[in-house]
């Protein structure tokens, strides 16, 4: 196990020196209309804009494809993966599915600097049953309305993201917006973990999904938001019930939720939040308990010689349960790209969980993801990889004989990116 402890620190330290930023190509070749350089919510450069309303490094790559038609401009941009998913032990199991999502996006510009911004993105989630994929130490939400989903990470909801943003010039480096999502993702926790720079490249979420991010499907989100310069602070309203078991439908909109978050972006290679959330009655099978989250993440993203770029992600997220005890997570997680084919990636974990074992406080695990990806170009917007990852999993000594003595995982995968 040290040795594996040894790759994430060196992966997680690996030198990251900037190269010079070439020429932007041609708009053919998916670059953004000079109409559209500034980023939806806001006077800031476009790459900026993330899952939601959240922030990434300027730096970071803005994927997907670009066109306009008359005053609007379109994006497509969609990444599927099939697995091969294998976990130890008496609680793991295997399984084949599919995963991944699309999305599509259309925007306007109006005289003054104000945006219009709409956005829809579905999931294959669903397809892959009701109890999602094998996932030991995961937990949260519920397979069949009656038991929670332990081991397993749950599908997410075909509807991900049903959204209209307005943001409204106020000088030339400020703005104020609002944005509307049935469903949507409110203003709590980092990027989301399939859009993050960081964990892009990675099919599997992370044990910490429902310390961090896990409201990035919220049937219900109403936020308001102002922009100045490289600061961002944001106030939601929204549904606290996380989905139910029925993946293709949708759920009441209760706007019963409240979330703030200060966002800054101190540098073109930096992006830094910080966010708490009331969320009322998350969890179907727990109706009377409320949850408070804490978050505060930091994510570092460069460019590199020859097509190379290096990505990482630091993060903290606490959860008190009204009647309980709080349970923290801290997650670090790096992408790394020595050349355009290669992304090296790696995730370590640590987390407080009361859901896992029937003790009486919250016990703590924790997990390492170790993996590769090689990606072929086989179109213009269109890249083939195929991947493979390895999981290393830690349990108290008490839980050790449920899991197996030395649980692991591992997964092979293949993938479509559209870029």
């Amino acid at each position: 196990m040290r040795s594996a402890f040894l790759c994430v620190f060196a992966l997680l330290a690996a030198p990251a020196l900037a190269d010079e930023m070439g020429d932007m190509p041609g708009m053919h070749d998916m670059a953004m209309p000079a109409m559209a350089s500034t980023g939806v919510l806001g006077p800031y450069p476009m790459s900026r804009d993330a899952s939601g309303t959240s922030w990434q490094p300027d730096a970071a790559p803005h994927g997907g494809i670009h066109l306009m038609a008359g005053d609007w401009m379109l994006m497509a941009h969609a990444s599927i993966a099939g697995v091969l998913d294998s976990q130890s032990g008496p609680r793991g199991d295997s399984q084949a599915f599919a995963e991944g999502w699309g999305m599509v996006m259309a925007r306007r510009d109006f005289a003054g600097g104000d945006t219009l911004n709409l956005r829809a993105m579905l999931s294959l989630d669903p397809f892959m049953g009701r109890r999602g994929y094998p996932s030991l130490l995961a937990s949260g939400e519920t397979a069949d309305g009656v038991t929670h989903l332990v081991d397993r990470q749950h599908p997410h909801d075909l509807l991900m993201e049903l959204s209209a943003s307005y943001s409204h010039r106020l000088t030339d480096d400020s703005a104020a917006f609002v944005y509307f999502g049935y469903p949507g993702e409110p203003a709590l926790g980092p990027t989301a973990f399939m859009h993050r720079v960081s964990s892009a490249d990675l099919p599997l979420a992370p044990i910490a999904h429902h310390w961090l991010d896990s409201t990035h499907i919220a049937f219900g989100v109403a936020t308001l938001g102002l922009v100045r310069d490289d600061w961002k602070l944001e106030v939601s309203q929204f549904t606290g019930r996380e989905p139910d078991q029925f993946r293709f439908g949708v759920e009441p909109a209760r706007f019963d939720s409240t979330a703030v978050r200060l966002s800054w972006n101190p540098s073109e290679n930096w992006s830094l939040q910080a966010s708490w959330g009331f969320i009322k009655s998350p969890e179907q099978l727990e109706p009377a308990v409320d949850e408070t989250r804490y978050t505060a993440s930091a994510t570092y993203f460069t460019p590199l010689a020859g097509d190379g770029s290096f990505a990482a992600t630091l993060a903290f997220g606490r959860k008190v349960l009204s009647g309980g005890a709080g349970e923290n997570a801290f997650v670090a997680e790096a992408a790394y790209k020595p050349a355009d084919p290669w992304t090296l990636f790696a995730r370590a974990e640590r987390i407080e969980s009361g859901e896992l074992f029937a003790a009486p406080s919250p016990r703590t695990v924790g997990e390492i993801t170790l993996g590769a990806i090689h990606d072929w170009r086989v179109a213009e917007h269109l890249k083939l990889g195929l991947g493979g990852l390895y999981t290393f999993d830690f349990v108290p000594d008490g839980a050790v004989p449920a899991y197996g003595g030395d649980p692991h995982g591992a997964a092979l995968f293949v993938r479509l990116l559209v870029d």
